[in-house]
């Protein structure tokens, strides 16, 4: 069935704000913020659930529609000149979004936050300078056919421009991402190990203990900006 023509023209949109790149490795660079509604996992700590659990937040509060012509000229009133497309699943809106990127033109430098489940398709992966790619652990709660789709790796792991950002919640946690990194064969130099973490207190005690674990495999650790400098402040 083809895509309904007005639907490509659309995004389904939870908000847009321009910040600082807290994770990965383009942290610390100020950069406009686009999260798209919706996504294709449950993660148990999540902490963007009001972009898709239109059961504990009102759809209407939290997603609109937004054509892409609009969303375009809002972006261009921001500053920066790099956007972040996260989510939610960005890649589940992956045609809207190759429309929106289209409209942006060349100046922009376009970062995609992904769970990795989804190929992005021949539209969307011109415009997009770097993959920041957060394939889920068992820690998540979701079950491995869910969570690691092995031929959407295996196409990313082609890319030197994807990098892996993995949520670790204990040094249990360790074995698995080594396990993941290892069977796709991945360059560790573009491996980030981030502390799941909900309170700058819990993010400064896990990241001190995974400085070791990031020295020994040859990872790198990832910060969270937005969590220390804003503990969890919408739209920051």
């Amino acid at each position: 069935m083809a895509p309904d023509p007005a639907r490509v023209r659309t995004l389904t949109v939870s908000e847009a704000f321009e910040s600082i790149q807290g994770e990965g490795p383009s942290a610390g660079a100020p950069s406009a913020f686009l999260r798209l509604a919706a996504c294709n996992l449950r993660c148990r700590w999540c902490d963007t659930r009001h972009s898709w659990d239109f059961r504990l937040y009102r759809y209407r509060d939290q997603a609109r529609r937004v054509g892409v012509e609009q969303l375009a000229g809002r972006l261009r009133q921001m500053t920066s000149r790099r956007i972040v497309v996260t989510g939610g699943e960005p890649l589940l809106q992956a045609r809207g979004l190759a429309a929106l990127l289209e409209r942006l033109g060349p100046t922009w430098t376009v970062e995609v936050e992904s769970n990795a489940t989804i190929l992005p398709g021949a539209e969307l992966s011109p415009y997009v300078h770097q993959w920041n790619l957060s394939p889920k652990l068992s820690n998540s709660g979701e079950s491995e056919p869910r969570r690691l789709r092995r031929e959407v790796l295996a196409w990313f792991r082609g890319l030197a421009t994807a990098y892996l950002k993995l949520v670790v919640v204990s040094a249990a946690d360790l074995d698995e991402a080594d396990e993941l990194v290892s069977s796709f064969d991945w360059p560790r130099e573009r491996v980030w190990l981030m502390p799941c973490a909900r309170t700058r207190a819990e993010l400064r005690a896990r990241s001190r203990e995974l400085v070791a674990h990031c020295i020994e495999r040859g990872y790198r650790l990832s910060p969270r900006l937005q969590l220390e400098l804003f503990e969890g402040e919408r739209g920051r």
